[in-house]
């Protein structure tokens, strides 16, 4: 039962009907078409999911034929189908009508925070409010700034925050019961969107990730192009949703993005965030009557906070709920709030607006101005909400609304089951390819730290040109090494601000349960590592062969994987920094920080030996990266070279890579180079384990606080 089932909405749960991994992007290629790709098997899937440069056209029944015979591309996403050809999608697909129509009601709700200061009283933001929710219909949530509608809809769709303290009855269709994946959205005030992709492969990336298997993929860009359509954006599929670097669609048009990514499973229950802020009045009632027109067909209920809509818009709710500084002064239906307002001494002027009249009446911010009644000639905004607060609780409308409650409660019906979505594989090859293409878009992922590191190896392998075999040559060779650990690793600090908005976006697609922290994780590691490679190889060679360090294939090798590794290591140090401070310059300073703190332990500036025990050598030089990467470069560098010894101390003598790792340098010879590198490994792994184990206590925090909230209804 869902009612009582442990796992959260976003959990996913693959379905034991259906296979896990289907061949082909999407599924439903067939062997033929997989032979055509140049490799078979899995490997032929994986590469032409994650990198579509290395698929060949594929020719079947279930991919549109372009105009010469194959199928056309954008930027690794396939273009759909033309309207004329377009696979219709099946409805039992794409809108699961045997979902049970949700009731939603909800009983003195109260929420608290904590005071600002130690024994202050907690501060309330809603005080006592009661409504519901029918299906088919929308109901719109108002009141000034700050008067606790996205509050509500957060207590409603079970979001509140942590430090938030929770009371009253919500119901669905009479129980109490937790929402699962697919009979829920939330569509937030913030559009968290890819800023490198476009309109169309947004759209479609996420419809791969939350569609089943079960659908084609010709069907999931039929539904996904048909939401689009309907949301008024075919004009701007092809343009980049914008952001940081490019401009891109205007704000009104990603509020209708962030709306289509949320329709594409038809949720029974939908809760609207501001859906008119941004767009002017015109595409306000385009948006605001199609989503009027699905709740309609599809039997959806839907709940939307708006500030102040236009009177074409206000027309168009079936319900009003009205708040003031988080207390209830209206619940009923539109033409009875212009009753209710008209009855208590507030009627609203003719040929306004009448959304316009009732935030006016309640609005104290500027209570300077006041409000005209026929009770009394002047009235301050807060006196008005007292008398309309007061007049609601003992009027017919609360009485109305209490016995429409007591209705729906009475109604049950089937409980909620989750809607199947696509498997772990699926979202695991959709995300990677995602990544990738986000990643090779934006400049400053990697393409401008690429440009540095190569500006720098042209300069670091020119100062440092042929360092040559003499004894001034192994200060020399400590030293590149050194600055190409301290700098390549450094420099990775750089992507912070590229992690912020990953984060923000996974924590936005997380909650509404599009995939989980694995995927996530892992997804990211295989994007990002081709990226990492390059910005290895290329500079690495560079330095490597100006400088004149040792030469030899298996040197070399040496010296770009512990580069890569590294910087892999660095980057996953600074995610756990953006998941714990997800702000780009506090971010930045704490991370140059640590890495500042490691690179004075790692056994360049200070010979290990010589490093204060307490602190210092016991635990930070052991936890450095920097150490092990130093050590494994001078390994690397210096066995099997001999150097002629100082002059002016013996004459005629030579000194042995050994003898300077041992006495000079202080390296742990117990055990090779390779040692130091998986060690590297070991420690890059920890971190995304380390990242993956924060995302997961918070979840597993989430969910403890409401499972007491949901006690505590009880």
């Amino acid at each position: 039962m869902a009612a009582t089932s442990p796992l959260p909405r976003w959990a996913p749960t693959p379905s034991p009907s259906r296979p896990l991994w289907r061949w082909g992007w999407g599924g439903g290629a067939t062997p033929d078409a997989r032979a055509d790709g140049g490799v078979t098997g899995w490997t032929s899937s994986f590469f032409a999911a994650v990198f579509p440069w290395t698929r060949r056209r594929r020719v079947d029944d279930r991919w549109a034929p372009s105009a010469g015979g194959g199928v056309g591309t954008f930027d690794g996403v396939e273009v759909p189908l033309p309207a004329a050809q377009a696979v219709s999608l099946p409805r039992a697909a794409a809108d699961v009508v045997d979902d049970p129509a949700v009731f939603l009601t909800w009983e003195d709700v109260r929420v608290t925070v904590p005071g600002r200061t130690r024994g202050s009283p907690p501060a309330r933001i809603l005080d006592g409010i009661t409504g519901h929710a029918r299906p088919g219909e929308v109901l719109a949530i108002m009141g000034p700034s700050g008067c606790g509608k996205t509050t509500l809809l957060d207590t409603l769709a079970g979001r509140l925050g942590p430090e938030m303290n929770q009371t009253g009855v919500i119901l669905i269709n009479g129980r109490q019961e937790k929402l699962a994946f697919g009979t829920s959205a939330y569509v937030t005030q913030d559009n968290v969107l890819m800023s490198t992709l476009s309109v169309r492969e947004a759209v479609y990336y996420s419809a791969h990730l939350q569609l089943p298997d079960t659908m084609l993929a010709s069907e999931k860009r039929a539904h996904a192009e048909r939401v689009i359509r309907e949301m008024g954006l075919s004009d701007n599929m092809d343009t980049r949703i914008g952001g940081r670097i490019t401009k891109g669609i205007s704000g009104g048009q990603r509020k209708r993005m962030s709306i289509c990514i949320e329709m594409l499973t038809r949720p029974r229950l939908l809760f609207l965030d501001e859906p008119t802020s941004g767009l002017d009045s015109a595409a306000s009632y385009h948006v605001m009557s199609h989503i009027t027109r699905v709740a309609a067909r599809e039997g959806m209920t839907v709940i939307a906070a708006v500030h102040q809509p236009s009177g074409d818009v206000f027309d168009l709710f079936h319900g009003l709920l009205l708040l003031a500084y988080g207390r209830m002064v209206f619940f009923g239906t539109v033409s009875n709030a212009t009753e209710f307002f008209t009855q208590s001494g507030f009627p609203c002027p003719h040929l306004r607006n009448p959304s316009d009249h009732f935030l006016r009446t309640i609005n104290k911010d500027f209570d300077e101005g006041t409000m005209e009644s026929s009770k009394a000639n002047r009235k301050t905004a807060a006196e008005a909400t007292n008398i309309l607060t007061n007049a609601y609780h003992s009027s017919t409308y609360s009485e109305k609304t209490a016995n429409e409650i007591v209705e729906m409660k009475g109604m049950g019906g089937t409980p909620f089951r989750r809607k199947e979505q696509a498997s772990f594989l699926t979202k695991l090859l959709v995300l990677t390819r995602r990544s990738f293409l986000n990643m090779h878009r934006d400049i400053g992922y990697y393409w401008m730290r690429l440009g540095i590191y190569l500006g720098i190896g042209i300069c670091l392998g020119t100062i440092f040109y042929q360092v040559g075999y003499s004894y001034s040559s192994i200060q020399s060779r400590c030293e590149v090494i050194m600055y190409t650990t301290a700098l390549v690793t450094f420099m990775a600090i750089g992507g912070f601000p590229s992690f912020v908005e990953d984060i923000k976006l996974f924590r936005r697609e997380r909650l509404s349960g599009h995939y989980g922290v694995m995927e996530f994780v892992i997804s990211n590691t295989l994007s990002a590592t081709p990226y990492l490679a390059v910005i290895a190889v290329i500079p690495g060679a560079m330095m490597y062969y100006l400088t004149g360090l040792t030469r030899g294939a298996e040197h070399f090798a040496y010296f770009v994987a512990t580069l890569c590794m590294c910087t892999l290591l660095v980057e996953s140090m600074m995610m756990i920094i953006a998941v714990i401070v997800p702000d780009f310059l506090m971010g930045i300073i704490i991370g140059a920080g640590i890495q500042g703190m490691m690179m004075l332990n790692g056994g360049f500036f200070r010979l290990p030996n010589e490093l204060p025990k307490p602190v210092w050598k016991y635990p930070c030089y052991y936890i450095s990266f920097h150490k092990y990467a130093v050590q494994g470069f001078y390994k690397n560098e210096f066995i099997g070279l001999s150097f002629p010894s100082d002059q002016l101390i013996e004459a005629n003598a030579t000194i042995s890579g050994l003898q300077v790792l041992k006495e000079r340098l202080q390296v742990e010879m117990g055990y090779s180079k390779w040692v130091n590198l998986a060690i590297l490994f070991g420690m890059m792994v920890t971190y995304r384990m380390i990242f993956f184990v924060i995302v997961k206590i918070a979840e597993e925090l989430r969910l403890k606080l409401r499972g007491i909230r949901f006690r505590r209804l009880k």
